[in-house]
């Protein structure tokens, strides 16, 4: 094959998630070693392929747009190639075949090394779908994982350590799609850290559906080992994860984050709901007080960590109560940044299946006062930083421009500010002049390690 695809081109279009971002770069590297190079837009591609996310359903319905605005070109060039895999064509399988007559290929989420024989499939004029519950195309049987490290991480890169969950929550696809949790051995994501710190890479970010349910196949080694081990690895300078469930979160991980350096003082802790009730049927395995105390516990060690959660308004049957419950949650806990979301039917989930369905309208405005309460809880931590010096690791220009340079500091937290271009790469130290909703500005005092002025 690749002889024949040497001169191909590729275009791929993520969706979705961090986990998303993740195996489309290792789809990228594979189909470079079969002899494609990236094409810029899909005008100027042979294949056009679809990471897609199916646990919300605005994102779902982006796919299929997506796929629309594809249709004239298909038109135009027959012997285009479009395939989609990631969650949506695990979740669909042939029935998106069947509803999409233009695409050739569908592959779900644990079925990426075998992209490079389902083109072959596709080129000899079979559309097919490779995902469980469909018969193996011919051919593909024997196909394993490889090991397929990104191309060119830059500054920063991503690896997955597992994959998958187990918790099932009342509201969520992910297990249906992902499967249940599988961890990858302790000894393959520590070559494949040092593979990316060799290309340059300096920060890493470990994901997981739930990293702090990660076991080590080979040796059992848990979440907080695995961070110990690779923060042996000399040329890493910045260890972050996400995303952690807060049943799973264990003392030896919080005093991992207390106690490696290397590990960065950031954590995103989903709580969903600030109601017991509401907890409770949305099968999350804990309460509100449990939530609070690990949260308490996590502070109580690493004084200084950059908090983050999730919240879903309108789950059916949340009453003003209970949403009044979430919004007196953010007060207490003091996010620092938060994702939110209203709640939509998602496939297979019994959630679906739940009376006491809101309208729209409600949902959208209980998501709009939850919204306007976190951006002034984060303006007012982002505002108490002001006179902090903050360690940033420079990633380069703002991107607003105007002469700044950018970068995040510890916590995670945006940093712009005066700089040369020569600074992208480093760590630098920033005093903090200005706290803003979604960032901080600041002035450069010196290399990081340097004597305060």
């Amino acid at each position: 094959m690749a002889e024949q695809a040497r001169q191909q081109k590729v275009h791929i279009t993520t969706f979705g998630c961090q986990m998303n971002e993740y195996d489309s770069s290792r789809l990228a590297s594979l189909l470079a070693s079969h002899g494609f190079v990236p094409a810029e837009d899909a005008e100027s591609a042979d294949l056009v392929l679809l990471n897609t996310c199916s646990v919300r359903e605005r994102a779902e319905h982006k796919v299929y747009s997506y796929l629309g605005a594809l249709r004239e070109l298909k038109q135009r060039r027959p012997g285009l190639l479009i395939g989609v895999g990631g969650c949506v064509a695990q979740q669909e399988g042939k029935r998106l075949l069947d509803s999409v007559p233009y695409l050739d290929l569908v592959f779900g989420t644990q079925a990426l090394e075998r992209v490079p024989e389902l083109i072959e499939e596709a080129r000899a004029g079979r559309r097919v779908v490779c995902t469980p519950g469909e018969p193996m195309p011919v051919g593909l049987a024997g196909a394993h994982e490889a090991d397929h490290p990104q191309l060119r991480p830059g500054l920063k890169a991503m690896v997955t350590v597992m994959t998958g969950c187990d918790n099932f929550c009342s509201y969520c696809v992910v297990p249906y799609v992902r499967g249940r949790e599988r961890s990858r051995p302790a000894s393959e994501v520590a070559r494949e850290v040092a593979q990316l710190t060799a290309a340059g890479a300096r920060e890493v970010t470990l994901l997981g559906q739930n990293v702090n349910s990660y076991r080590d196949p080979e040796r059992g080694l848990d979440f907080a080992g695995l961070l110990e081990m690779l923060c042996r690895e000399p040329e890493l300078w910045r260890l972050r994860f996400t995303t952690s469930h807060p049943k799973d979160l264990s003392p030896a991980l919080v005093e991992a984050m207390a106690g490696l350096d290397k590990v960065m003082e950031q954590l995103h802790l989903p709580a969903q709901s600030g109601s017991d009730r509401v907890l409770a049927a949305m099968k999350r395995g804990y309460t509100r007080r449990q939530y609070l105390e690990r949260v308490a516990d996590l502070r109580r060690r690493a004084p200084g960590v950059c908090l983050g959660g999730d919240i879903i308004v309108g789950f059916p049957g949340e009453t003003e109560d209970d949403f009044a419950q979430s919004l007196s949650l953010l007060e207490e806990v003091g996010y620092d940044f938060l994702f939110s979301f209203m709640y939509s039917d998602r496939p297979f989930t019994k959630a679906s299946k739940l009376p006491d369905k809101h309208l729209e309208a409600e949902k959208s405005r209980r998501l709009q006062r939850l919204q306007e309460l976190q951006r002034g809880i984060s303006l007012a931590r982002h505002r108490a930083l002001v006179g902090s010096v903050a360690e940033v690791l420079v990633e380069g220009p703002a991107k607003r421009g105007q002469g700044l340079m950018s970068g995040r500091e510890r916590g995670g937290r945006v940093v712009n500010f005066e700089g040369k271009a020569e600074l992208k790469g480093t760590l630098a130290r920033v005093r903090v002049k200005e706290g803003l909703v979604n960032s901080l500005k600041g002035r450069l005092v010196g290399p990081a390690g340097g004597v305060e002025p």
